[in-house]
């Protein structure tokens, strides 16, 4: 009996992790190819330190091909071009590639069309790719070399899902301008689709609202909620209601899509180009295909005058890779696929830095109704967020990622 042969899609979050645990699962008895048109794995949490030159492209990321062969995992730097789920191939830059079982973890794309003027060559910058938050420095080093240089605006646009990394830059931001001497002269507005503050796309714990609410205050930072977009102008960001925020400096976290590979493939993704799934991280439409982390579609449980998106990076992506992983070994050993993990019942882990300060965010289900939610302020979570990024990078780089 042939060895089965499982194909990812993507090598960072979900991709690594989903790749060495069907390997560790199956004590090396399959053959695993990992494709990924990057060749880096990308520590994304750290991407709002980057634009204030605190971390540099080295310092959060490595290569993966090292690490795959490592893992007798084969590694193809290649573009999926095209996915047929019924002959159970993917079409490469590189060549095709056939499967048993398939995992999409192919990411997300910026929707930059949502907001005319945000986005590569606009008038706002964001901080969601490597290359966005390298640009995003780059702008930032000459809004603080200037003498007059404005006021800043920060947010998150409508069907955003990544409020943390928007709220992290908002707080590194007044950080770093009490550091350049210029917090007095630059006015700070944070503009966000979210109802109320510290909803972050889950619905919000317990005084999260009066936490945040208090470090705005302290912050002397001015909050606009629950507003839509309309488009970016130079130095003017415009809301759907005309009212206007003039700015030196604008970061504007957009909503993301699933990659135009996957929303191709009809059977599999909704509009967005996300892919439909089970809680057992198989797609509905095929048992052999499953997809996590970011490229999973996930259900919004409520609904706000302003869309809202839900954040689907980091924690939650390292659960839905494990439990796909499980799952397809279970299927390589004749078994059915028997671990079962919603989206909305993976538990919250998330600290957001701020600067020299932040908050660690714990609750028992990323989404409600829940049994506990806290959130515990204090500068060790600055301390913890620094010593989780190198944890988390060696774990990666070392492949060890049966570890918490």
């Amino acid at each position: 009996m042939s060895r089965k042969k499982v194909l990812v899609l993507g090598g960072n979050f979900g991709g690594l992790t989903a790749a060495l645990t069907v390997k560790h699962e199956l004590h090396g008895d399959v053959d695993v190819t990992v494709v990924s048109s990057s060749d880096e794995f990308l520590f994304t949490p750290s991407l709002i330190w980057v634009p204030f030159g605190k971390r540099t492209r080295r310092d959060i990321t490595f290569k993966v091909g090292p690490t795959f062969e490592d893992h007798q995992v084969d590694f193809v730097h290649a573009e999926a071009t095209a996915i047929d789920p019924v002959a159970k191939r993917v079409e490469t830059t590189a060549g095709p590639q056939d499967y048993d079982y398939l995992v999409i973890a192919t990411g997300y794309r910026n929707r930059f069309d949502v907001i005319p003027g945000l986005g590569k060559d606009g008038n706002a910058h964001t901080i969601t790719t490597l290359e966005d938050a390298i640009h995003a420095g780059e702008a930032w080093r000459r809004f603080v070399d200037q003498d007059e240089p404005g006021d800043i605006v920060i947010g998150a646009t409508q069907g955003a899902g990544c409020f943390g990394a928007a709220y992290e830059f908002l707080f590194n931001t007044s950080y770093q301008l009490k550091k350049a001497g210029l917090k007095k002269k630059v006015k700070l507005t944070y503009v966000s689709a979210e109802p109320f503050l510290g909803h972050f796309g889950i619905g919000g714990l317990p005084h999260g609202e009066t936490l945040l609410g208090m470090f705005l205050k302290k912050e002397k930072i001015d909050a606009v909620l629950a507003t839509a977009m309309d488009h970016v102008d130079e130095g003017r960001l415009v809301l759907a209601d005309g009212r206007t925020i003039d700015f030196g400096y604008a970061m504007i976290v957009p909503p993301f899509s699933g990659q135009e590979v996957v929303r191709r493939v009809e059977k599999i993704s909704d509009d967005n180009g996300f892919v439909k799934v089970r809680d057992t991280y198989q797609t509905e439409t095929y048992d052999d295909v499953y997809a996590v982390g970011v490229a999973a579609a996930v259900d919004v449980p409520w609904t706000t005058a302003t869309p809202v998106g839900i954040p689907k990076t980091g924690f939650p992506t390292e659960q839905q890779a494990h439990t796909a992983a499980v799952n397809i070994a279970a299927q390589v050993r004749g078994e059915q696929p028997a671990a079962h993990k919603a989206f909305g019942d993976i538990p919250a882990v998330c600290v957001m830095d701020a600067g020299n300060n932040g908050v660690v965010i714990l609750a028992d289900k990323m989404l409600p109704p829940r049994k506990h939610g806290v959130l515990i302020p204090g500068p060790q979570a600055h301390a913890m967020k620094l010593g989780f990024e190198k944890y988390f990078l060696w774990k990666m780089k070392h492949g060890q990622v049966q570890l918490p």
